[in-house]
């Protein structure tokens, strides 16, 4: 299967009116920029505008602090194998607060035990829902009591809107960019995250 870009780069000083708006929102926001797969979505600058004001709410304004949604951005990423996203989230996560044997032992697919027992549920919650298509009575009950409702719903959110975001990068090939690299896994999802680190 080829790995180069599936769509051209949009080149901003061709854009539709509409196009211009979504992108002019989108750098004047907290992103700053508008890289990778929100360029792909651009095409559809409708879906784009909503999309993006999703992410915004997911990655910057949820209840979760930023040390618990990175978490489940990187765990989203490793499940959907995709790279940009790890490129750009790993380092975030990193300067979050997330230790690095932590990191590196999510990029090989491995099973966390975190001494925060938020991180702990946050990992559990993320990689159920991700792997097993459910999260657990036990694992949700203790979410529930660390993170507060809203903290679930906000961490399903998370994880979905980043997933969204994997599906693009792999759908249309956007590269990876700068920084660190997701290892290939020679195993199926459903065994990611069963193997202690």
């Amino acid at each position: 299967m080829s790995k180069e870009p599936r769509l051209a780069d949009l080149d901003p000083t061709t854009l539709t009116p509409e196009q211009s708006r979504v992108y002019n929102a989108i750098v004047s926001g907290p992103r700053g920029k508008v890289v990778g797969p929100l360029r792909v979505w651009l095409t559809s600058p409708e879906m784009a505008e909503k999309a993006q004001a999703l992410g915004q709410y997911a990655r910057f304004d949820s209840v979760l602090p930023q040390d618990l949604s990175e978490l489940a951005i990187i765990i989203t990423a490793r499940i959907w194998s995709s790279g940009f996203e790890w490129t750009h989230h790993a380092p975030i996560a990193l300067s979050a607060g997330i230790p690095t044997e932590a990191v590196e032992a999510i990029s090989k697919g491995l099973r966390v035990r975190f001494d925060d027992p938020k991180r702990q549920a946050v990992f559990d919650c993320a990689v159920e829902l991700h792997r097993d298509r459910q999260i657990s009575d036990q694992s949700f009950e203790t979410g529930c009591i660390l993170l507060g409702e809203q903290g679930m719903v906000d961490l399903v959110g998370v994880c979905g809107y980043y997933t969204l975001i994997s599906m693009t990068i792999n759908a249309f090939n956007v590269p990876d960019g700068d920084g660190p690299q997701l290892p290939v896994l020679d195993m199926p999802v459903t065994e990611f995250f069963r193997q202690e680190s």
